[in-house]
């Protein structure tokens, strides 16, 4: 992939996730906090020595033991009316501005070679969403662009059987570290990210060409 396209693909991706880590703004909000501030994003890892068969098996007892027993599947082009559908309601509250995912949105991600969505089917309904991307000249860096789960499942362990599946993955590539970036104040996700044992590694401010405002 060439850089450009590259950058693009970044920038689409992180337009992506900007109303979710700021939902409680509106989009005009958004910009305009983009353009005078910019957006702070805790840059985390998870080297793959670092998960040891001990970690490993925590985690899947942890998905073993889930009451959910959700079933993942990697999505195909028929699944994205249900991706944008599992983004807008994870995100989405009647009292929250928020500026939703199309379906052509979700297809220019879905077309990158280098980017696979996983969806997670619950009691018989799609429930939990992620998007996984891979970086680097050798595609050494397995990225979490993404993770959504519907509001009613939350808590409730469905996250965490979402980033087994990730791992999972990410493992049959064989990627040599894990990455993925948090909103500085998005507490819930940053706690649930170090969970799972990512490590802090750098910050980083993102301007306005760092994201693509109206992807259309």
């Amino acid at each position: 992939m060439s850089d450009s396209r590259l950058q693009l693909k970044k920038r689409r991706l992180r337009n992506y996730f900007v109303s979710i880590e700021t939902g409680n703004k509106s989009k005009e909000e958004i910009e305009e906090k983009i353009a005078s501030e910019g957006l702070e994003y805790i840059q985390m890892r998870l080297p793959v020595e670092k998960i040891t068969p001990e970690f490993e098996a925590e985690i899947k007892e942890k998905v073993d033991r889930n009451i959910l027993h959700a079933k993942i599947r990697e999505a195909t082009e028929e699944d994205l009316e249900s991706v944008a559908y599992l983004h807008n309601r994870s995100w989405m509250t009647s009292s929250t501005p928020f500026h939703p995912i199309t379906v052509d949105t979700i297809r220019k991600i879905f077309e990158y070679p280098e980017t696979t969505i996983l969806i997670a089917r619950v009691y018989g309904s799609d429930s939990g969403f992620a998007i996984l991307d891979l970086e680097g000249d050798n595609r050494e860096f397995g990225v979490i662009a993404g993770l959504g789960v519907l509001p009613r499942f939350q808590r409730k362990g469905l996250g965490t059987v979402i980033g087994m599946a990730t791992w999972n993955h990410f493992k049959e590539v064989g990627v040599k570290e894990l990455r993925c970036e948090v909103y500085k104040s998005n507490l819930v996700s940053y706690n649930f990210i170090k969970s799972l044992g990512f490590e802090e590694f750098g910050v980083k401010t993102y301007r306005p060409e760092d994201f693509i405002i109206d992807d259309t």
